[in-house]
């Protein structure tokens, strides 16, 4: 294990699925809802905070179906790719809003903004005083695995991180898109459910019909890591067996496509791996340069060498709330958003205020509308 990394232990045996898949949809949300969208996630973050503590936000934020809840209640299409990075946005201003005494930053969105994530990072630790390498290693990891490690056919385009530096906690908002198919996924980490970066991370990864699947981060592919670890110490049996592998001509139905490997930059890479050799997978993944190519090409090998083969297997009701940008299931109603955003926000306010019959009539309504749907 890198010793920069953050982790925690699992606090059961029970796993839950910690993705989603999305169909991609162009279009921006218009100005008057975002800016409404940000006013109601100010305001639920705050209720969360003042009612359960702000740890109680991270932990909901590993949920895929809490999360694809909050964006339908915050009125955004109830099912494509820009509700996640459209939530984020508005809960990455909120939190902002809500200023450095909530105790929680969110750094990232989409392209260059997630790329900036290290140095942003590095400039939030400067002015208040935490150790940024550690976050700044789980940013990095985090986006590998999801692009390197597990390769689904899915291009990791947005990242949010959210953490809380003096409680070392933490959550990692990804998303990846497949512009052949027409769909996104979303990837939810979090501290507290990690068990490895390199190690089923994910819980339940599933490819799409009609894309193969390499995961070099399940324990089924844990002897393929071993042996890839053995492979990039040993540049001498990697490129006899890589040569090897480029000239057989393997069949188009290969699971493992070798079009797009490099010979030279594959090569290239491992002669600077094998200069400082990895002492496990989690730090071969880590070694910059190393991509999904290299990753590909140390699984063939290892499976050529070794026998080691890798695995290849890889909440819509709250969108009624306000309606969805797109008109499902119905236009966003402005009028009943504003009261949802006045009731909550004076809500809030009593509850700060040590009045709590509303959060009581609140609390009452949440189960009754839990019962409602278990009965259904």
């Amino acid at each position: 294990m890198n010793p920069g990394s953050i982790r925690g232990s699992r606090q059961s045996n029970s796993r839950t699925r910690n993705t989603a898949d999305l169909p991609l949809h162009g279009g921006r949300a218009p100005r008057w809802l975002f800016e409404r969208m940000v006013k109601l996630a100010r305001i639920i973050t705050d209720y969360i905070f003042t009612e359960f503590g702000a740890p109680e936000l991270l932990k909901r934020l590993t949920d895929p179906f809490w999360f694809q809840s909050l964006g339908c209640v915050l009125g955004f299409d109830w099912h494509s790719s820009g509700l996640t990075t459209t939530t984020c946005g508005a809960l990455k201003i909120a939190l902002a809003d809500l200023g450095p005494g909530a105790g929680v930053y969110a750094l990232g969105g989409k392209g260059n903004a997630s790329r900036r994530i290290p140095d942003d990072i590095t400039a939030l630790a400067e002015r208040t005083g935490f150790t940024p390498e550690p976050f700044i290693y789980t940013s990095r990891m985090t986006a590998k695995v999801d692009s390197s490690g597990l390769q689904d056919g899915y291009q990791v385009y947005h990242q949010l991180f959210l953490f809380m530096p003096e409680a070392k906690q933490w959550v990692v908002i990804d998303q990846g898109m497949n512009t052949d198919t027409g769909w996104a996924r979303r990837y939810h980490w979090g501290y507290e459910a990690l068990p490895s970066f390199v190690i089923d991370p994910h819980a339940a990864i599933q490819g799409r019909r009609g894309l193969e699947v390499l995961n070099m981060v399940t324990s089924e592919s844990m002897g393929s890591q071993e042996r890839s670890v053995e492979i990039a110490s040993d540049i001498k049996h990697f490129q006899k067996e890589f040569v090897r592998i480029r000239h057989l001509g393997l069949p188009a139905r290969h699971r493992v496509d070798l079009s797009d490997l490099d010979t030279k930059r594959v090569n290239r890479v491992f002669l600077e791996t094998f200069e400082r050799p990895p002492v496990d997978f989690e730090g071969l993944l880590a070694r910059p340069g190393v991509g999904p190519a290299t990753i590909r090409a140390l699984a063939l090998v290892a499976q050529i060498i070794f026998g080691e083969r890798p695995s290849y297997e890889d909440p819509v009701s709250f969108s009624f709330a306000h309606g969805g940008k797109d008109g499902t299931p119905f236009p966003v109603n402005r009028e009943v958003y504003d009261h949802s955003i006045e009731y909550f926000s004076s809500a809030l306010g009593r509850s700060k205020l040590g009045y709590t019959e509303s959060n009581r009539a609140l609390r009452r309504l949440s189960r009754w509308l839990e019962e409602v749907s278990i009965v259904r």
